[in-house]
């Protein structure tokens, strides 16, 4: 297997975490790395597990992801095997669970989320005073600091719920034998100071507040969006803005009436004005999105064509995928209708939609993550942020979130290097977006830090563009049948800059229909724990199925106990083997554990361990309600949780109650 290399920041980390461990750094014990989105932060815990446990300074490691579906790609980072026999470790963290027990299982160490932490923080806590802990915060600058009144969250529910994130992770912080800190950006959009980092008082006056980067006991690693370009570590974007015109209904007068229309405005302008965020309000609603949605649909097209014909017809990955974002979960249901209706029948299942209220959501997004299918996934925010996708290579931005580090984290999802899709020099990045003033500022700063040509954008007439209140109030998609009504948009013309799209070449969207294997990635410990214990109730269920078949009606035909058929059984059968097995459960069970009880139930009848449930009721219960048993070979029926109902029924039947 080829060795991968290290990138700066990460051979950075490297030496820093080494001279921790041989106690060269002296006090150093707090890493804060602000990477750029794509530039690979999650190998960096990795690196520091590595050496801070062979050194016994850490025990463990806890890495703290923002969303669930980021939980199995901490897990992947340990168990890729190419980094695996780079660094010359054999570390295995899991995905875990708020369930009672060590959360590690035996492992070097677990993930959780933020509101993993912030449901049961005693938990976690335990977990942190029993162990020296490597503390990982992943996307730190979520979190914002606590005291000096920003505890309260000012009313705001995303606001209030950071603010207990935080609350419940700080004193985990604290009990760390050592923190890394990772973040694309250093800076929040509300402007509060971010968790745990150390700040201080420009030196420009004003009382402004900045990172302090020379603090002591900290050392600080930086890996920008120029040095990583330089670097080949992340793709160069290519953007392509498009103008529209939108027409709406506005706030109901005062005074009654109808409501005034207002339009058609353009999208872009020389700087924000009063009409900028409501024309975007109603062009990402309306026959402006539809536009839009199709010149990213056949950029695609073009380019998985293109890619196959360099790759080979029967090349499946490598060939580009689209990744939608929608600005909320209805429009992003009707995205998905627009895309299957450009399509055949046949290939619909060729695109996908990822939002918190589909079922199987994370799967969904996995299998975009792993697989040649789905190659379009539509996604409101599940996937903005972290998603280790490097085949997305088009990114449909139908959003009207305008921040900038948001809008970052959404087009790094298409400047990850895809090692199956050929050379470096013949990959790119292809973003299209609505051609409004405030992304044209995002963009023209991208493009800036990229090196390529770039006009600067006009001068804002202000700092910070001042929405009339009923639009600011009235924008929430809860309150939008208050505030405008969108009518219709059209789009204009598309510009392009920096990179021109590739030939027009003909072909269709062309599934790939087998996914190709994982090679030799491990499987990562929460999933194979997740299949233990489904094999072992598969087999606890084989065996209640089997002694029923031969037990028939309550009648054994062989000198061994007889449990209740059906759900009764299967029940009694699990709770035979939970006590077998010492009394832990499954759910609480690690790795090992699990395996060593796939090993004993393959050499025993769980049916000659009924004894172990003498006295519990539960089980006996339900065999006498559905009246399908008779009590074990030698055993009184009153160790089955027998009473007045089961002693009148052993009297009339001669010491059987009757089978009904």
């Amino acid at each position: 297997m080829p060795m991968r290399p290290l990138r700066s920041h990460q051979r950075e980390v490297a030496t820093i975490v080494a001279a921790i461990a041989s106690g060269e750094a002296g006090a150093v014990r707090d890493i804060l790395a602000a990477v750029t989105p794509g530039g690979g932060k999650s190998l960096l815990p990795v690196i520091a597990a590595r050496a801070l446990i062979a050194a016994g300074l850490c025990e463990r490691v806890c890495w703290v992801v923002p969303r669930d579906s980021l939980r199995l790609q901490a897990e992947e980072a340990f168990a890729d095997p190419a980094w695996r026999a780079a660094l010359g470790h054999d570390l295995s963290v899991r995905a875990a669970e708020n369930l009672p027990g060590d959360p590690c299982r035996g492992l070097a160490g677990y993930v959780t989320t933020y509101q993993g932490i912030a449901a049961a923080p005693d938990l976690h806590l335990a977990a942190f005073r029993a162990h020296r802990y490597l503390i990982v915060v992943d996307e730190v600058h979520h979190l914002p600091a606590l005291g000096q009144g920003d505890g309260a969250g000012g009313g705001d529910p995303q606001g209030e719920a950071s603010a207990a994130w935080s609350a419940a992770i700080e004193p985990l912080l604290a009990c760390a034998g050592a923190r890394l800190l990772l973040s694309g950006t250093l800076e929040r959009a509300d402007g509060r100071r971010i968790l745990w980092l150390p700040y201080r008082t420009s030196g420009g006056g004003g009382g402004r507040q900045e990172v302090d980067l020379a603090a002591p006991g900290w050392a600080v690693v930086g890996y920008s969006r120029a040095r990583a370009l330089a670097e080949r570590a992340v793709l160069p974007v290519a953007f392509g803005a498009l103008d529209g015109e939108s027409a709406w209904l506005g706030p109901e007068p005062e005074g009654g009436g109808e409501r005034p229309r207002l339009g058609p405005h353009r999208l872009r302008a020389v700087a924000p004005n009063e009409s900028t965020r409501p024309a975007l309000f109603t062009a990402l609603r309306t026959g402006f999105a539809g536009a839009l949605l199709r010149r990213s649909f056949e950029a695609a097209r073009r380019l998985r064509a293109e890619r196959r014909g360099l790759l080979g017809p029967g090349a499946t990955r490598g060939l580009g995928k689209l990744l939608v974002v929608a600005p909320d979960q209805v429009q992003a249901r009707r995205y998905l209708d627009i895309l299957r209706g450009w399509v055949p029948a046949s290939q619909a299942g060729s695109m996908a939609l990822a939002v918190s209220d589909e079922k199987g959501a994370h799967e969904t997004l996995a299998a975009f993550r792993l697989t040649a299918e789905p190659s379009v996934l539509v996604t409101v925010a599940m996937a903005y942020e972290g998603l280790d996708a490097p085949e997305v290579a088009v990114v449909a931005a139908l959003t009207h979130v305008r921040s900038r580090p948001w809008l970052e984290q959404m087009v790094a999802r298409a400047t990850r290097v895809d090692p199956n899709a050929g050379p470096y020099d013949r990959q790119r990045a292809l973003v299209y977006h609505p051609d409004d003033p405030l992304f044209a500022r995002f963009r023209w700063r991208m493009e800036r830090e990229q090196g390529t040509r770039a006009k600067p954008p006009h001068p804002p007439r202000q700092a910070r563009l001042a929405l009339p209140g009923w639009l600011e109030e009235e924008m929430a998609e809860a309150r939008e049948r208050h505030g405008i009504v969108p009518l219709e948009s059209n789009a204009l013309a598309l510009r392009l800059s920096t990179l021109q799209p590739g030939p027009d070449l003909a072909a269709g969207l062309a599934a790939a229909r087998e996914p190709d294997p994982q090679g030799e990635l491990l499987e990562p410990p929460s999933v194979a724990e997740r299949r233990l214990r489904q094999r072992l109730a598969e087999l606890v269920a084989g065996q209640a199925v089997e002694d029923a078949q031969e037990g028939g009606k309550g009648v054994s035909v062989a000198p061994v106990p007889v449990a209740p058929r059906g759900a009764g059984l299967f029940h009694a059968y699990n709770a035979a083997l939970k006590r077998a097995l010492g009394g832990k459960p499954r759910a609480e069970m690690g790795l090992a554990e699990l395996e060593a009880a796939l090993e004993w139930l393959g050499r025993n009848r769980l049916r000659d361990h009924l004894h172990l449930l003498e006295g519990d009721h539960r089980y006996g219960w339900a065999a006498r309600k559905r009246g399908e048993w008779r009590p074990p070979v030698g055993r009184p029926a009153a160790l089955w949780g027998g009473g007045r109902r089961v002693e009148a029924g052993r009297r009339r039947a001669g010491g059987v109650p009757r089978t009904g």
